[in-house]
Formats: structure tokens, C-alpha cells, sequence
């Protein structure tokens, strides 16, 4: 990836992050910062990377880059509650990530039904999820905003724009099993089948169930949703290739495993008697910060140099920065102004030595 691009990525990252705190320096703001603090990160800067990762190129083509520039400006209008040109902007995005899915795959994902590599599935499914998650917030704003067909307490915009989260984690376990050693054992083949049905139906009947509020069939889907990332784990431990990404995809997946165990936890903190969301905010905020600053970025991180490596930098080092900063000081800064300000000066340190450090001449195929 060209060091411009590196650039605008670093910059919108850390502008996501600095809006998820700025709460406490700007009470009363009549905007909701957290909008701009998920969407600037998995629809800005994790949908162009998905897009630069389809295509194969060298740089960000004009399609990714006007991508980038329709997505920055969906944002800020979901922002500021603009909401017609928001939907218009949606459907053209969707409409962008189909036409590169299609060329890339085909119009209807056949592949999912065949005997094709796991990684080319979880690709497609990325776009695919993407697309959908574009198209299904439009409906998701006619519906509230103007048509008020159906009235949820769960179904507005600022849940359903945490499912753009799903084509980031999707594209990342893409990488995941790309660095696996060829195997055709069947028990590991079966297991590779098991992982992207499980994964992939797992998030959408999850995901429903929270728009209806089924708390004991949420704990049972993410109960399944748990094991089938262990079982992911330990295949990727057991035949990944020794490749320096693999310490990085690897921190990934514990990071994931943190997003699984407090999400489980947060459910059935629910079912108590003293429950109150700001009791447990905390533990949401480690869940959120855990998959979005921890999982997401370590898949888009790989990306962003996957032809850079082996990359000449302490990679245990800067593995344990990233989770101090994403565990600690992270959710921290939610509540206390100084830990958001170390947290943001941490995660800007982190980036920039994830995205600028030194490589060298050995470069990686790519898949």
C-alpha cells in the first residue's frame, strides 16, 4: 500500500477514535459522536480496504478512492442527521461494492455451496455483507424516519451501523485461513466448512435476535459463535504458516475470544435483578474497543502491509502496546479525560509503527 493511502487511513483512524471520547470534552453536543466513531473506522477505513484487497492493485483505484470519498460524506451526513442524501449515498455505495464483487466472484455467491478455498468464501462474503449492511441501513432510516412502518426499540440506525463491523471481521478471517498450509484431511476440511457456515449464519441469527430483543437463544447462538472461533484458533495454530503475520493474526484471534467472553458475559448480566446499562457500560465499552481497535485492526493492519513483510519491527512489543492501549486505557478514557488522552497518543503510536515500519525486499503472494 502507497504511503498516501497509509496517511489518509492513520488519520481517519485516529479521528474514530478521538470521537469516541469526545464526549466527555463536549457534554450536551446534540450530534452522537458514536456514529462518527464506528462508521470513520469499519465503513471509511475497512470498506476501502476490503475494496483494495478485491482488486489486487498496487494503489487505491478511482473506484476504491470514490468509495472512500462517498463513504466519509455518508458518515458525517448519518451524523448530522441528514438523512436523504445519506440513503442516496448507501445505495451508490452498495451498488460500488457489488460491481467489484461481481467482477471479482459472481452474482450469485455459488461458491458458498461448493468445494471452493474457505478464504475466497469468507472474501465474498465480506462484499456481500458490506453491500447488505448499506442497503439494510437505508431501509433502516425510510423506515424510522418517514415511513414508521414498523416501530422496535431495537431497530434505528445506531444499531444496525454496528454491523459494519461484520464485513472487517469477515475479511479478516479471509486472512486467517489464507495463511494456512494446504490441507485436504477431511476432519480439517470439514472443519474449515464448519467455520464459515458458523461464523457467518451465527452473526446473522445473533444479530436478528438482538433487533428482538430473544436474550436466551443471543446466549446460545454466541455460545456456538465461541467454540467455533476456538475451534478456528487451534486449526490456524496447528497449520497457519510461521509467517510474522501469523503473530499478529494470532493476537487477532485472542482479541476476538476477549469480544466473545464479554459479550456472553454482558447477556447474562442482563438476566439479573439489579441490571441497568450504565452498570455494565464498562464492560460493553471492553467488548466494543476489543473488536473494533483489537480484532478489526489487526486484519486491516495485515492488509495494509501485506507486501511488506517480514516487517523489521518489535512485533511483541508492539502487540502488548496494542493491548494495553485497547484493554486498559481505551475504556478507561470513556469515563476519565487524562486515559483518553494517553489512550489516543498510544493507538496513534501503535498505527504509525503498524503501518510505517521498515520492511524489506521478501514479499508475500498474494491471495
Amino acid at each position: 500500500m502507497k504511503t498516501g493511502l497509509k496517511t489518509i487511513i492513520i488519520i481517519l483512524m485516529s479521528i474514530a477514535l478521538i470521537f469516541g471520547f469526545l464526549h466527555l470534552f463536549l457534554p450536551g453536543f446534540r450530534y452522537n459522536f458514536e456514529r462518527l466513531h464506528v462508521f470513520l473506522f469499519n465503513l471509511c477505513c475497512g470498506g476501502t480496504i476490503i475494496l483494495y484487497h478485491t482488486e489486487k492493485k498496487k494503489e487505491l483505484s478511482l473506484t476504491g478512492l470514490l468509495f472512500l470519498l462517498l463513504s466519509i460524506s455518508y458518515a458525517i451526513l448519518a451524523f448530522t442527521m441528514t438523512y436523504i442524501p445519506a440513503m442516496i449515498i448507501s445505495l451508490v455505495l452498495a451498488g460500488i461494492v457489488e460491481k467489484e464483487r461481481i467482477k471479482r466472484f459472481t452474482a450469485f455467491p455459488v461458491a458458498f455451496f461448493r468445494k471452493t478455498d474457505t478464504s475466497e468464501k469468507f472474501h465474498q462474503a465480506s462484499l456481500l455483507c458490506l453491500s447488505i449492511g448499506l442497503v439494510t441501513s437505508c431501509l433502516v432510516i425510510l423506515n424510522n424516519e418517514y415511513l414508521k412502518i414498523i416501530s422496535m426499540p431495537k431497530l434505528k440506525l445506531d444499531t444496525f451501523f454496528l454491523g459494519f463491523s461484520f464485513p472487517v471481521s469477515l475479511i479478516t478471517m479471509s486472512l486467517i485461513f489464507a495463511l494456512m498450509e494446504k490441507n485436504n484431511n477431511k476432519p480439517v476440511l470439514f472443519m474449515k466448512e464448519i467455520g464459515f457456515w458458523n461464523v457467518n449464519l451465527g452473526v446473522i441469527v445473533f444479530f436478528l435476535f438482538i433487533i428482538f430483543e430473544k436474550l436466551l437463544p443471543q446466549v446460545f447462538v454466541t455460545s456456538i459463535l465461541f467454540l467455533t472461533v476456538i475451534m478456528i484458533f487451534v486449526l490456524y495454530k496447528k497449520i497457519g504458516r510461521r509467517l510474522q503475520q501469523k503473530n499478529f493474526l494470532t493476537s487477532g484471534m485472542i482479541f476476538l475470544l476477549v469480544t466473545a467472553v464479554t459479550g456472553i458475559l454482558y447477556i447474562f448480566f442482563q438476566f439479573t435483578s439489579d441490571y441497568t446499562s450504565d452498570k455494565y457500560k464498562w464492560l460493553l465499552k471492553v467488548h466494543a474497543f476489543a473488536s473494533l481497535y483489537g480484532w478489526n485492526l489487526c486484519g486491516l493492519s495485515i492488509i495494509c502491509r501485506y507486501d511488506d513483510f517480514p516487517i523489521r519491527l518489535h512485533s511483541n512489543s508492539i502487540i502488548l502496546m496494542h493491548w494495553v492501549t485497547v484493554i486498559i486505557l481505551a475504556p478507561l478514557g470513556i469515563y476519565y479525560r487524562p486515559f483518553a488522552v494517553l489512550a489516543t497518543i498510544s493507538y496513534i503510536w501503535v498505527l504509525y509503527f503498524i503501518l510505517f515500519s521498515k520492511g524489506n525486499d521478501i514479499q508475500v503472494p498474494r491471495h
